[in-house]
């Protein structure tokens, strides 16, 4: 008890107090902090607690004396494979079908929307160059970069020189692969050397970190050019930054979401190919759901965060936004891996097959959210009509929620280790300069989590350990599951679980903006997820239509 109690203990009172004020600590503080989190000492059990508590808080000071960057990791480590769990390891070959005759268009703004696949034969068979594609998509820009409020810089001498590089290894028969010349966004919390990384928050706008984070290393390897750091919500939360609010493409009077807001909006609207967000909960999905993009949160740990901003080191995880599931499996099969630097990070394989017959696997949808939804002409109905008349018999399953799922894991988790992660914003006042200060937003959320007890935190991921179970045994039934984007608590169960989902674009809702569907799969298996995903676009089209204003 007196460990976890004096845990929490320095989150009511060292806010407040400095060290040589801890001989002020009262029984009577006791008391109240007891209160806070649910307990009740006695009069002789706080007596007994009292020096204790006073020499322990002596310590938080000297603790808080040395530095702790936003890059220095726990020493726990969250993993989702479950002991029995096995999975393939050995990596076959990915053949891409990149199509043949290729043109550019009589129009040439209709560049801005070809897949990654047709701009790939272009630039290989050379009738572009990545230089002048790469002017292309810096044009575009820096014409709807401020109308969508979403870009934070053009990183236009790094650009130019990546693209001269590919136009010089392609013109001596180096080609590295589908990206090489490729254009593309990072979301502006991925450290790029001589580059700011703003992480989207006043107090970080000036901000440059010396390195070159794993995903922006992989793309180089790649030959993938970057044009441009996007916008986020500050420090990782919805879609206001300290330069405004991120607008949706389809329409400007409402916000992107996020909080990877500026890589899902650039990407729908053409300004890039594709671009690079993180998910927490929802960061990836939601924003991808608003704006209509195609986006792919990996199962946790499949690709390294080293370089990134740390908000939650047993959630955060990276991806790719793109307009369709193929993209996102060109995109995720070069980033995917470790670089040993993100300990929680590991090496799977990614085997992506463009002749898998989907029809042999067992597709589920989640039959307990969907009856949720009482009018069948809602596009999520019209989803599960797509899959039969692709000849899939859908499999009826319960998805775990409420059972398995019966109080806010999530939200102790986060609030916990984001709080963990920007301490000295909170105890320095520099929150105090966040654009957003709201009940819901980060400042009093970080404060509020100082109150979270260590046992409390613990027990949450105890729990969250049964419920890894529960899904577990949900997929001994299914290979992939259909469920409703924002159905019962799926996004906070599968971010937590660390299971990979794939959300995708299925028409627009009475207002003119788009809706979703999100497809989750087994632990590591992406490639069947996006296969999925891709013989779904296949058949509705829904991936093939772009918001007007930006087809220009």
């Amino acid at each position: 008890m007196r460990t976890s109690f004096f845990f929490f203990l320095i989150c009511i009172l060292s806010s407040t107090l400095s060290a040589q004020q801890k001989d002020t600590i009262s029984k009577e503080d006791l008391k109240i902090a007891a209160k806070v989190i649910g307990l009740d000492f006695t009069e002789p059990e706080r007596d007994s607690m009292l020096r204790d508590v006073r020499d322990n808080y002596t310590e938080y000071a000297r603790m808080r004396s040395l530095p702790l960057n936003n890059n220095v990791p726990m020493s726990l480590w969250q993993s989702p494979v479950l002991p029995g769990m096995q999975f393939d390891t050995k990596q076959l070959p990915v053949q891409w079908n990149i199509p043949v005759n290729v043109n550019l268009p009589l129009n040439k703004a209709d560049l801005a929307f070809y897949n990654i696949l047709q701009l790939a034969t272009l630039i290989k068979n050379k009738k572009i160059t990545s230089v002048d594609l790469t002017k292309f998509f810096i044009e575009r820009i820096r014409k709807y970069g401020d109308t969508l409020q979403c870009v934070i810089s053009v990183t236009e001498e790094i650009a130019m020189q990546q693209a001269r590089a590919a136009d010089a290894e392609i013109a001596k028969g180096k080609y590295r692969g589908p990206l090489h010349g490729i254009p593309y966004g990072l979301k502006d919390l991925f450290a790029v050397k001589g580059t700011k990384t703003t992480w989207g928050a006043t107090p970080y706008k000036d901000q440059t970190i010396e390195e070159d984070s794993y995903v922006c290393t992989k793309l180089k390897d790649a030959g993938a050019v970057l044009i441009a750091k996007f916008t986020l919500g500050a420090l990782a939360m919805g879609d206001w930054w300290f330069g405004g609010r991120t607008k949706n493409p389809w329409n400007l009077n409402f916000g992107s979401s996020g909080s990877s807001a500026g890589s899902a909006s650039a990407t729908v609207a053409g300004l890039v190919p594709f671009a690079i967000g993180t998910e927490t909960l929802g960061s990836i999905i939601s924003p991808s759901t608003v704006c209509g993009a195609t986006g792919l949160r990996p199962t946790f740990g499949s690709i390294s965060r080293s370089g990134a901003m740390t908000l939650s080191w047993s959630l955060d995880k990276a991806g790719p936004i793109c307009r369709s599931a193929e993209d996102a499996a060109v995109v995720f099969n070069y980033i995917h891996g470790t670089d040993g630097k993100d300990p929680g990070a590991v090496n799977m394989p990614f085997n992506y097959s463009v002749k898998k017959d989907i029809k042999k696997l067992r597709i589920g949808y989640a039959k307990n959210f969907f009856d949720r939804i009482r009018d069948t002409s809602a596009n999520e109905w019209k989803v599960l009509k797509a899959f039969e008349q692709m000849g899939i018999k859908l499999i009826p399953v319960n998805f775990p929620d409420s059972a398995a799922y019966p109080f806010d894991i999530v939200g102790i988790t986060i609030g916990a280790e984001s709080a963990a992660a920007f301490d000295e914003l909170t105890r320095t006042d520099m929150d105090d300069l966040l654009t957003r200060q709201n009940k819901n937003d980060w400042p009093n959320s970080f404060r509020t989590a100082r109150l979270i007890p260590a046992v409390e935190y613990i027990n949450a991921n105890r729990h969250r350990y049964l419920l890894m179970q529960h899904m577990k045994t949900f997929f001994e039934t299914v290979d992939i599951v259909i469920t409703p984007t924002y159905g019962g608590r799926q996004l906070a169960i599968t971010n937590l679980t660390g299971h990979p989902a794939l959300v995708m674009p299925t028409g627009f809702n009475q207002r003119k903006l788009p809706t979703s569907i999100t497809l989750v799969g087994k632990l590591y298996d992406e490639a069947t997820l996006l296969q999925v995903g891709k013989a779904f676009q296949l058949a509705t089209g829904w991936d093939d239509v772009h918001p007007e204003m930006f087809k220009q």
